[in-house]
């Protein structure tokens, strides 16, 4: 099979239809919104877990009456796709608290389907990293854990977590290295196509996704390096999966280096460790070792540490700048981006920071902007 058609297997993965297909099939399906929730958990009780990110196809309508206006585009239009009837299908919902938008969220998705579908609250701790806060997290998917096998309708064992989390890590592992091929290959995966890729393994059984995704990384591994005369840059954000924006950076010759995009790289940066005999209390450590994230409470953030991270992705890829997707309302994006911007000034690298949501359809402004910015890339 060509690289080409296997690509083009992972972009024509449907949501919706999926969903269809996994209750054809007779399987029980979750729905998981961001960030961090326990997805081993699902895969170990035998039922699919589901990802949810919003739309780019939707507009927020019916969840206005349950939503702040302030709230983001990715938790309203979730909202909207449970309540328009495309998720009906739906099993059960697991609701993370992570941000101050989904910690309230939880309780509106409760009281508007929570009657034709179940939703499983999920609380993450804030300090991670103390023992008690490991103790609290294990306690927490624990609890999720109890649902999902009432859910089921049969005990979830031990084993079948520490088998979870080995798919799991096969899967991640699989991610990070297509991110590396793709920049390598940049020539051949177009931005449009890795997101699609990394996009699918959301809406896919994780066994069957990482078959599909090691098969095209073997493909990757034996062409010969690329010979990229455009420019490179690395994306940030919390989601960036619009093919027309994407297609802007095809039309100016971009091609994304790496990212340090919430729904991207960061989702599948750190592993579950499988030395550990419990299940539960390896997945509160993975929480516990996961970092770099400006959802997450950082305890040396005096230090800058996370804005040092993301340069230091820029100089290791090889990308000349970075561009940073702004998600409307996302408190915790705005307040990290004068420290972001110090780190950036301060390496000498340039960057653009363009404003977005899921309801754009006029992309007039991020044209202008992605093409004035690939011209002083180009000039370095």
């Amino acid at each position: 099979m060509s690289i080409e058609a296997r690509i083009q297997e992972f972009a024509a993965i449907n949501p919706a239809e999926q969903l269809k297909k996994f209750k054809a099939q007779g399987k029980k399906v979750v729905g998981v919104l961001p960030y961090y929730a326990p997805e081993e958990l699902v895969y170990a009780a035998g039922m699919v877990p589901m990802g949810i990110w919003g739309s780019n196809d939707k507009e927020v309508m019916r969840s206005k009456e349950y939503c702040a206006t302030f709230y983001c585009d990715i938790a309203q239009l979730a909202l909207e796709m449970l309540l328009d009837g495309t998720m009906d299908q739906l099993d059960a919902l697991i609701t993370p608290t992570i941000c101050d938008t989904l910690r309230p969220m939880s309780q509106n998705f409760r009281v508007a389907v929570g009657a034709k579908i179940p939703c499983i609250f999920l609380a993450h701790p804030q300090n991670r990293f103390a023992d008690w806060g490991v103790e609290f997290c294990k306690d927490q998917y624990r609890s999720v854990l109890d649902k999902l096998a009432f859910l089921a309708g049969h005990d979830v064992t031990n084993k079948d977590i520490l088998h979870a989390i080995k798919v799991y890590n096969a899967s991640r592992a699989a991610r990070r290295e297509f991110v590396k091929l793709a920049n390598e290959h940049c020539d051949v995966v177009n931005p449009i196509q890795r997101s699609a890729v990394l996009k699918a393994s959301y809406f896919m059984l994780k066994d069957e996704y990482t078959e599909k995704l090691v098969a095209l990384n073997e493909e990757l591994k034996a062409l010969p390096a690329a010979k990229w005369n455009g420019t490179k840059v690395v994306t940030s954000g919390i989601i960036c999966d619009n093919p027309k924006l994407l297609q802007i950076f095809i039309d100016n010759n971009i091609a994304i280096a790496a990212d340090d995009v919430a729904h991207e790289s960061r989702s599948f940066r750190f592993d579950a460790p499988e030395n550990v005999d419990d299940g539960l209390l390896a997945l509160a450590l993975q929480f516990s070792s996961m970092d770099y994230d400006i959802l997450l409470y950082d305890k040396f953030s005096n230090k800058n540490r996370r804005a040092e991270d993301v340069v230091a992705k820029i100089k290791e890829s090889g990308a000349q700048g970075l561009v940073l997707f702004m998600q409307t309302f996302c408190d915790p994006e705005e307040m990290e981006y004068p420290y972001l911007k110090k780190a950036l000034d301060a390496a000498g690298i340039p960057h653009v920071k363009l404003g977005v949501n899921q309801q754009m359809r006029d992309f007039g402004q991020a044209s202008t902007a992605i093409q004035a910015f690939a011209d002083v890339l180009a000039m370095q």
